[in-house]
């Protein structure tokens, strides 16, 4: 089974359909893309994923996660500049949703921040106060509290658009890795239709409501 189904997912707001047709499966380990023109439904459809808004019609299914096991990272993720937060700080608030009725954060949470630190190379950042690091080290901090809410999906909403050009290129290293080496199942919608921005090995495309997924190789053949 499918680490991740939608079957004819339709979604809207007060009534009106943005995203008329969805059906498609992701496995575990794919890394796929999100494309489509501004207003086209690319975060509509994140957000039927994720559950923030009911389907009209359809249904999105799940094979062994729920939905407080999947990390998401926002187009934007505003944290008071006042706020003396350390790193370790705001990757342990991804931990929430495991936490249910518990006051405290455990052992293994503590463990599996210090793992997301590892895995994106930002553990000696542990200490530091959040406000004072660089553009790109509080995306990979953000990055790390995302995946210390899981082990399996990753979604993304173009949240490299406020990074500089060294800066996204190496997000984007980063996120190549947690799929090829961690089997990290990852979804992240784009604006960008370079080859270069296109990192995944599927692009889910989204035009006039009906939403399509195939290779990269093949969409950038019929988009060329």
């Amino acid at each position: 089974m499918a680490l991740l189904e939608l079957k004819k997912l339709r979604l809207g707001y007060d009534d009106k359909a943005i995203i008329k047709d969805a059906s498609f499966a992701l496995e575990q380990g794919d890394f796929a893309c999100v494309v489509g023109a501004n207003g086209s439904g690319k975060s509509t459809l994140i957000r039927g994923i994720l559950g923030l808004i009911k389907p009209m019609s359809g249904e999105v299914i799940y094979d062994d996660i729920d939905r407080t096991q999947i990390g998401y990272l926002p187009q934007e993720t505003r944290i008071d500049a006042n706020f003396p937060a350390t790193v370790e700080e705001i990757v342990l608030t991804g931990c929430l949703g495991h936490m249910k009725m518990r006051p405290f954060y455990c052992h293994g949470e503590h463990k599996h921040v210090h793992e997301s630190l590892k895995k994106l190379g930002i553990e000696t950042l542990a200490k530091k106060s959040f406000v004072d690091l660089s553009g790109g080290q509080k995306q990979k901090v953000l990055l790390a509290r995302s995946l210390s809410a899981t082990k399996k999906l990753l979604i993304l909403d173009e949240s490299s658009n406020n990074l500089d050009y060294k800066s996204r290129k190496d997000f984007y290293a980063t996120l190549k890795k947690l799929n090829r080496e961690h089997g990290l199942t990852i979804i992240m919608i784009t604006h960008d239709l370079d080859a270069d921005d296109l990192i995944g090995d599927k692009v889910i495309a989204i035009k006039d409501g009906v939403v399509n997924i195939t290779t990269t190789k093949k969409y950038l053949e019929n988009y060329r």
